[in-house]
């Protein structure tokens, strides 16, 4: 790798240990809990990461912070094909995931990853990703609509297209088709990105910086809010459809598992608790039944504008 390539990859990773730190930070003090962390080395090359979870908080039942930076010789075959290659090539990956699955059923689950791969001799392929999306249980409008103002405002710091387009394939991508309704309420998601290194680099960044300010006046708001078996009922069963997408349809778990990536961490993002109830309706009008009008793409912004 050239003197270039390596300093791209020392200022993405330090950058992203940073934002899983912040964030681990953040979240332990308002749970009052730790995280453990459980650190790996990666056997089929070089590198590994830092795998966070805090599990039965006093707010997060369950919450998962990856970080990761691998390196070998050659791509996995599962990546060759994802970029149309056949010959081995020399890779570097590293990157941010979380999940997190809040005790109250009033708080939203979340998710978000930030990422950068490059590949070849000189680092001649390279990209970011990420994304973030909101899956509430007993959605409030108006906390959907802060979510994706926050968004927005990140994105419209680099180009003002951005949000639209990210909300798009995020609503694109956040879908189970076999219920025929999104994951959630949506938020931003985007892949292969290269416009300029630095630009890309810096958007990327800001986005791992932008989730605190996204999520935690969400969580503040209602962790103390009561509920009972009902509810939690509820959440367990739509917690259910979280886990239906991230093993049937996420592109990152089942990468992760073809290319025999690290097990555990791949799968921190399933919640400690979950359930499935045969040809389970709620009751018609009801608090629940309020939610599947959220399931589908909306423009939340555009709708708070006319209220």
């Amino acid at each position: 790798m050239t003197d270039a390539s390596q300093s791209r990859k020392d200022r993405v990773s330090a950058a992203f240990r940073r934002v899983q730190d912040d964030i681990c930070d953040r979240l332990a003090a308002i749970d009052g809990q730790a995280f453990r962390e459980d650190q790996w080395t990666y056997e089929r090359g070089k590198g590994g990461g830092r795998t966070r979870v805090l599990e039965d908080g006093g707010v997060f039942e369950k919450g998962g912070v990856n970080y990761s930076a691998l390196a070998g010789d050659e791509l996995p075959p599962a990546a060759l094909a994802q970029i149309g290659r056949k010959e081995g090539l020399p890779f570097f990956a590293t990157g941010v995931s979380l999940v997190i699955h809040p005790r109250n059923p009033h708080i939203p689950t979340v998710h978000m990853n930030i990422r950068y791969f490059e590949a070849g001799e000189q680092g001649d392929i390279w990209w970011f990703g990420g994304g973030i999306d909101l899956t509430p249980y007993y959605p409030r409008f108006d906390d959907v609509v802060a979510f994706h103002r926050t968004l927005r405002d990140t994105c419209e710091r680099f180009d003002e297209t951005w949000y639209p387009r990210f909300k798009q394939h995020c609503d694109e991508y956040f879908y189970l088709p076999h219920r025929g309704e999104t994951r959630g309420v949506g938020g931003i998601f985007f892949d292969h990105l290269q416009h300029d290194f630095e630009r890309s680099f810096d958007f990327t960044v800001a986005l791992g910086d932008t989730f605190l300010p996204a999520y935690v006046p969400i969580v503040l708001a209602h962790r103390d809010e009561p509920y009972g078996e009902r509810e939690r009922e509820f959440q367990l069963i739509r917690r259910g459809r979280y886990v239906e997408f991230n093993l049937l349809f996420d592109r990152g778990t089942k990468f992760g598992i073809e290319s025999n990536g690290r097990t555990e961490s791949i799968l921190m993002s399933l919640p400690t608790l979950a359930s499935w109830r045969y040809d389970w309706h709620p009751e018609p009008g009801s608090p629940e039944a309020a939610l599947w009008d959220y399931l589908r793409p909306r423009d939340w912004l555009s709708e708070a504008d006319q209220t």
